[in-house]
């Protein structure tokens, strides 16, 4: 970032080119969604919902169904009962001849291109450097030209403080550099909402707080809707309107940040907390 850029003013830039405007509305609905795993049930009846430009933090066990969620949203797997909905529409189902049926490839793709994710491992292209590991998907599946992708991506990496990295392999970065990079990969892609699953796991201690940091940033000075899987609680107090407690696939209560952390009403809640606060 040079000397004479403004990180709050660069970070609001690119944040307009990142996602569109949201209006409060309904964005998520899950609707008695149960996935069961073997004999293993992972969610169980869920009910939950997410509006527009809030910022939702899953918290629980391991085990509890919080990434499950993440994955069913990816359509990475599918659920066994209920229905999703992405922007009022049906994530895994359509309707046809007024009955809904499970959907076909193209009808998903259409809704999941509204949602970008960004996983515990980077998973980005090892094969591309930086700059088109940002531009491959918008130049693909959002058809946009080659110039206006990089131009884009420039600005992401920009936000992230990556630029002068754009024409590097994943493998010259360090972990904390390919997180960032992934980051900023999902909000090439525009999304409605960003999906994020405990993104700092797999970092080394002393890389998690510039991670946390740009994603901070993002909460703070976009709208775009964010769900987050995570295990760092500060993390979480700071970004969410919202917190869910996650047990036994179900949630079991949801608030405010401040109540969630500093007066939990369910005695599982308490537990967790003390546990890992």
């Amino acid at each position: 970032m040079s000397a004479d850029t403004n990180p709050a003013q660069t970070i609001e830039d690119a944040a307009k080119t990142a996602n569109p405007p949201v209006d409060g509305s309904e964005l998520i609905r899950f609707d008695k969604v149960t996935k069961r795993f073997g004999d293993n049930t992972v969610l169980d009846g869920l009910d939950f919902s997410v509006d527009s430009g809030k910022h939702v933090t899953l918290i629980g066990p391991s085990g509890s169904g919080k990434t499950t969620i993440l994955r069913l949203l990816m359509t990475l797997t599918r659920p066994d009962e209920g229905t999703i909905r992405v922007g009022g529409e049906y994530l895994t189902h359509e309707e046809r001849d007024g009955r809904l049926v499970p959907a076909g490839e193209k009808h998903v793709r259409e809704v999941r291109k509204n949602i970008g994710m960004v996983f515990q491992q980077f998973n980005l292209f090892p094969n591309m450097k930086v700059l088109r590991n940002l531009t491959e998907a918008p130049v693909t599946v959002l058809g946009m030209s080659r110039d206006a992708a990089e131009e884009r991506a420039r600005e992401l990496l920009e936000l992230v403080g990556l630029t002068e990295h754009l024409d590097k392999y994943p493998s010259q970065l360090s972990g904390g550099q390919q997180q960032r990079v992934a980051i900023a990969r999902a909000l090439a892609m525009r999304p409605q909402v960003l999906l994020l699953d405990e993104v700092t796991s797999a970092l080394d201690p002393e890389l998690v707080a510039g991670v946390l940091d740009v994603l901070r940033d993002i909460a703070r000075t976009t709208d775009i809707t964010m769900l987050c899987v995570t295990h760092e609680m500060n993390f979480a107090r700071d970004i969410s309107d919202q917190v869910l407690m996650f047990d036994s696939g179900r949630v079991i209560e949801a608030g405010p940040p401040e109540r969630i952390f500093g007066d939990p009403e369910h005695d599982r809640t308490r537990e967790f907390l003390s546990a890992v606060l």
